[in-house]
């Protein structure tokens, strides 16, 4: 597996081709300061050992002797062993509800940045598992799977918007099923699911998918976003703010389902948290339950070494200019009149 140890380095690359358009300007200088003491021709006699292509030569050497260096200081590696990763841990998935009434504002910013950030933050506290990122609404799907590049999930967690799922709704069961299908297969126990949620709109159906993980060892906790008194939805209307509304055009407001999330994370073998207290009391909460979890042995395959490989560059660099510094300057046997 090839990389660049610091690949922001190679920018400078963009600053390579400057010693070409520096000594193509100094030539057209030069030319025009020529015609100042008679013809190019006899000037360029009267200059001993001035040669025009020496100069473009000298130019392109300094040239390809930079790029070179840089791409020695962004030092390129190759991962010549793979190993096998063992630790001791468990799979957790995050299931991020991403309905419109996720949008409601009755806890600042908004439901869906608190529940976005919360979800950051909680993907950076489970290093030592393998941890994955569910998005759901009206369906559901594996946004990132099971891995252990918590920046990654993290990154995903604090983009993501209604926008990302356009059937709207909320089917947690639809998320269940998703967590259900990309746990591993065959192994009882140390899974966790969190499901973060407004609780709106849930499905009848959900009991029955609890049970199908219940049986396979996954403890489902659920977080809890906004308010019981709720809050209208806001949305964008012909390129104006408006709110959600029903029917009759009265605008909807949204609340908290709070007893059906506390169902779900009792029939789920975890606990309900809310996320209208301080995210740091909640995830430290959080995080003694999920520990509580019994872990077991998983292995990951990764390149463990690599192998720097900046010295051919630097060597090819350092000949280069020094074949054209021995490189005669002149035409050979030009003398002095």
């Amino acid at each position: 597996m090839f990389r660049f140890e610091h690949s922001e380095l190679l920018y400078f690359l963009v600053l390579s081709p400057l010693p070409i358009v520096v000594s193509w300007l100094s030539g057209v200088l030069l030319r025009r300061n020529m015609h100042l003491f008679g013809q190019e021709r006899q000037v360029v006699r009267l200059l001993e050992g001035w040669q025009e292509n020496r100069m473009k030569r000298r130019a392109i050497v300094w040239a390809l002797a930079f790029a070179l260096l840089v791409v020695a200081w962004a030092n390129p590696q190759w991962g010549t062993k793979q190993e096998a990763v063992k630790s001791k841990g468990i799979e957790v998935f995050i299931a991020l509800d991403l309905s419109q009434s996720m949008l409601a504002e009755d806890i600042a910013p908004s439901r869906l940045e608190r529940a976005r950030r919360f979800a950051a933050d909680l993907a950076l506290q489970l290093r030592g598992n393998k941890i994955g990122l569910i998005l759901f609404a009206g369906t559901a799907y594996l946004q990132v799977p099971l891995t252990m590049d918590y920046a990654a999930v993290a990154l995903f967690a604090n983009s993501v918007s209604p926008e990302n799922i356009p059937d709207q709704g909320t089917s947690i069961s639809a998320a269940i099923q998703v967590a259900k299908r990309y746990f591993s297969q065959g192994q009882k126990g140390g899974k966790a699911l969190i499901l973060i949620s407004d609780g709106e709109d849930h499905e009848a159906s959900v009991p029955e998918e609890l049970e199908g993980l219940r049986t396979g060892g996954t403890n489902v906790f659920a977080l809890g976003v906004g308010t019981a008194q709720g809050s209208f939805i806001p949305v964008q209307t012909g390129g104006q703010e408006d709110y959600k509304r029903d029917a009759q055009g009265a605008p909807v407001r949204s609340r908290l389902n709070e007893q059906m999330l506390r169902e779900l994370a009792s029939e789920g073998g975890g606990r309900y948290f809310n996320l209208i207290s301080g995210n740091e009391s909640t995830m430290q909460q959080l995080l003694t339950q999920i520990n509580r979890i019994e872990k077991r042995e998983m292995e990951q395959r990764v390149f463990s070494e690599y192998e720097s490989y900046f010295q051919p560059f630097i060597f090819i660099a350092l000949l280069l200019w020094l074949l054209e510094y021995c490189w005669p300057f002149g035409r050979r046997g030009a003398s002095a009149a």
